[in-house]
């Protein structure tokens, strides 16, 4: 098994065989819906995927350990949303993918920490904080994903990053028992932590007391620069490269004339160029063409190896 988080597979038996018997066997009792043979293009941002086996949406955090436990019995992998930096293959995902959706709940305790749910979305997030007087996500507006797939991606702007604000993780492992980790448990890199194998649930966020109209500006501020400078109106996974050592994939794209170069309905981003956007009908393969594209063309002309910040999962 690779790394047990939202945007992996979280069971060890990712190649086992399995039947849709199984499958359906793994989701009952499950309180919360199942959607068989779902378009997971429904469910990222890039509006791109095939469909997956079935996709559930627990209704609580018990629900998440009961699919947990229900699938490792019967050897199903589980592929868990949450993030946006997500390309999901056209063939889609096999076994259970798991949406936290219905995990939105969001609780105030003391001395300035916020806990919110791992499927809690990271503009509601900061919108409570805001109403609230609590300053330290500012670095997050403008950023669509859940509050899971921001622990799990050590999500970050040039203001800050995940890390910065995280007190503690609760998370499911895969006996499907619930699991508090302190901060200090977790290694945190750029754009990852390092997690043991489950599933990302709930955060604790340490906060500050702070003014609620300078937060409000800072927020409006930053959005009106990333609204002003990145594509946020067109269907997109974010920054597909990662910045190489003390340089910018955008300038290094740019700076060899690929903005506006398109695959199929893929199209490198006119107004960020380390951003691709789909154009309405893009899929999976257009856009892996395009990346492949980029990165030939950076290797040859200035010798610089661009490794993905984009996680590619599913089938072909």
């Amino acid at each position: 098994m690779t790394r047990g988080s939202q945007g992996v597979r979280t069971t060890a038996h990712a190649h086992a065989k399995f039947t849709q018997t199984d499958v359906r066997a793994a989701v009952a009792g499950l309180r919360g819906s199942t959607s068989f043979r779902a378009p997971l293009r429904e469910y990222t941002s890039f509006k791109i995927g095939g469909p997956a086996d079935v996709v559930c949406e627990p209704a609580d955090i018990d629900d998440v350990c009961l699919v947990v436990r229900q699938a490792r019995a019967r050897k199903i992998p589980l592929f868990v949303l949450g993030g946006t930096n997500l390309l999901i293959r056209d063939g889609g995902i096999r076994g259970i993918v798991v949406s936290l959706a219905r995990l939105r709940a969001i609780k105030e305790e003391p001395t300035a920490v916020l806990y919110a749910e791992g499927g809690v979305g990271m503009p509601t997030l900061i919108g409570y904080a805001i109403r609230h007087s609590l300053a330290g996500l500012e670095w997050a507006a403008g950023i669509p994903g859940t509050a899971a797939g921001c622990v799990v991606m050590n999500a970050g702007t040039k203001l800050g990053e995940m890390k910065d604000s995280i007190k503690a993780v609760r998370m499911v492992n895969m006996k499907g028992q619930i699991v508090d980790l302190e901060a200090a448990q977790v290694r945190f890199e750029y754009r990852r932590a390092l997690l043991p194998r489950g599933i990302v649930v709930g955060v604790w966020l340490q906060l500050k007391p702070g003014v609620q109209s300078e937060i409000q500006r800072v927020v409006k501020d930053y959005l009106h620069y990333r609204r002003d400078t990145q594509p946020l109106a067109m269907p997109s996974a974010g920054c597909v490269f990662k910045n190489p050592p003390n340089d910018s994939a955008g300038r290094l794209i740019e700076a060899v004339g690929l903005k506006g170069a398109r695959v199929g309905d893929a199209e490198v981003s006119m107004k960020h160029a380390n951003f691709m956007v789909n154009r309405g009908q893009a899929n999976a393969a257009d856009v892996t063409a395009l990346i492949g594209k980029v990165r030939r063309a950076i290797r040859r002309r200035v010798g610089v190896r661009l490794d993905l910040e984009l996680k590619i999962v599913g089938e072909t």
